[in-house]
């Protein structure tokens, strides 16, 4: 069981964004047209999932819009991230160079579907955890520990933006292991996402990932 925990220190600055209302929208036309392309909706597994919040519904969207083409993700998100979030000092990070060569040579990966029990243990942890004001994995509540199903888990602080929680994620500066951004990338099958607001980092995020 695979566990990973990204804790960043500082704050993202907060940006309003005003979504077009049409059908073929994707949360990552900011970076290129190409991702407007129909056949990309169907990385949109959790437009269904009432359960989940429009955040947590983008971050699903966003993580399989990268298994569906890692190489176009590479070349318009990841190129341009640190002009986007304003860090430029990015660009001269070991683990950012890594992640670029990684995705403009990796085959596209299965895409991940919506999953309740996933959905449970991510939200009672993400909860628990940010009332708390601890990090981790270990869940301190019984109630979290009876929901606690997963084969792979990223906890991420200090982000409540989708694509921020990935990219920092998917980058895990200063994590040897990689163990982020192994996880994102891995074979699993089913994700739940919860985002909640946290007592120490203002936010966290917990991702929980199955086969």
């Amino acid at each position: 069981m695979l566990s990973q925990s990204r804790i960043l220190p500082f704050l993202c600055c907060f940006s309003f964004i005003t979504y077009p209302a049409f059908h073929s929208y994707s949360p990552l036309s900011r970076f290129s047209e190409e991702w407007n392309d129909a056949k990309y909706l169907k990385c949109n597994t959790a437009s269904g999932a009432s359960y989940l919040k429009a955040k947590e519904k983008e971050t699903i969207y966003i993580l399989n819009l990268l298994r569906a083409d890692p190489k176009l993700f590479a070349n318009t998100v990841v190129k341009k991230y640190p002009e986007y979030s304003q860090n430029l000092n990015l660009r001269r990070v070991s683990e950012f160079k890594s992640l670029l060569r990684t995705l403009q040579t990796m085959k596209p990966l299965p895409l991940l579907k919506p999953d309740q029990l996933c959905y449970a243990s991510a939200e009672c942890h993400a909860r628990s955890s940010g009332q708390r004001g601890y990090v981790g994995h270990d869940r301190k509540e019984r109630n979290c520990k009876s929901k606690r199903h997963f084969n792979g888990e990223c906890c991420d602080y200090g982000h409540d933006d989708p694509l921020d929680i990935l990219m920092s994620l998917l980058i895990d500066e200063n994590v040897s292991s990689l163990g982020h951004r192994m996880i994102c990338l891995g074979p699993y099958k089913n994700i739940g996402v919860s985002i909640q607001p946290h007592k120490t980092y203002r936010h966290n995020a917990v991702l929980d990932f199955s086969f």
